[in-house]
């Protein structure tokens, strides 16, 4: 494994002339982000060695470095899902390139079903917690001390600091934001109404079929983490059962809300200290 990791790492090094310490992943419909991107370089995963290929509509599956504002980025622009048949080593695979290549804080982004009765569809919300509800953890097995330690500490997945960076931007800049627990789920079926209402019993806000694999990962690395999540659609509402939703609605509502994400993003990238 530490052989693959430094592999990948040495060719996308050696395309790359000047390696950004800040890193993005960006979800389901929600690629506008890059069109803010002064790209340099441009790598699609079928040309990167170890690296998986996105097989979901709306995951473009290129690796790409350039400018955001002020700050040098890397930018996956389509990740892995547990749910395409990958194993957990191969989901998080892109997350600890990131960090052999020196990646030392991490933003990411998702489309989620809201569970909170505050919510609407196209709300954002900062993720500041999360319940882990996939059947395997992508730490299980031999652990490889120069990666992080057999036992990593989660008593702060999601970075204080930038929670509340990026609560501030948004105040700037008008944009109502949420805070709440994501719940991570293996997919790929969308939620049933028993299910929502368990999730949001649990102390769920919103449920997603991605990202708790790679903040495992990024933390178990040393790796600062941001998360934030679109709200497509709504389920788990006291009395209310949750309409029926597909993937192509789901990429539309991710679409609606792109601005919204894409401003926090942008300004929160922008403002932080690295």
């Amino acid at each position: 494994m530490l052989q693959t990791i430094k592999e990948t790492a040495q060719f996308i090094r050696a395309k790359v002339s000047d390696m950004p310490k800040t890193a993005i992943i960006l979800g389901t419909g929600l690629g506008e982000l890059v069109s803010h991107i002064e790209i340099t370089e441009e790598i699609p995963y079928s040309e990167i060695p170890n690296f998986p290929v996105s097989t979901v509509e709306g995951h473009s599956g290129k690796l790409i470095f350039g400018k955001l504002g002020n700050k040098r980025v890397m930018a996956m622009q389509g990740r892995f899902h547990f749910y395409e048949g990958y194993d957990m080593k191969q989901v998080t695979f892109p997350v600890r390139v990131m960090k052999e290549l020196g990646i030392s804080t991490l933003f990411v982004s998702n489309a989620a079903g809201g569970m909170s009765p505050d919510f609407k569809i196209g709300d954002i919300m900062i993720i500041n917690d999360h319940i882990n509800l996939f059947p395997e953890n992508p730490l299980r097995g031999k652990n490889y001390n120069e990666l992080g330690p057999r036992f990593p500490e989660m008593s702060e997945p999601y970075s204080h600091r930038l929670i509340a960076d990026a609560l501030k931007v948004a105040d700037e800049a008008g944009i109502k934001v949420h805070q709440g627990v994501y719940v991570g789920t293996q997919g790929p079926t969308f939620e049933t109404p028993a299910e929502y209402r368990y999730f949001r019993r649990i102390g769920g806000d919103a449920v997603g079929m991605s990202t708790v694999p790679e903040v495992i990962v990024a933390r178990h690395a040393g790796i600062e983490v941001f998360a934030i999540s679109v709200i497509t659609d709504l389920g788990g509402l006291e009395g209310v059962e949750p309409e029926k939703v597909s993937h192509e609605e789901v990429q539309l509502a991710a679409a609606a809300a792109q601005p919204k994400m894409t401003a926090i993003m942008t300004g929160l990238i922008n403002e932080f200290k690295e």
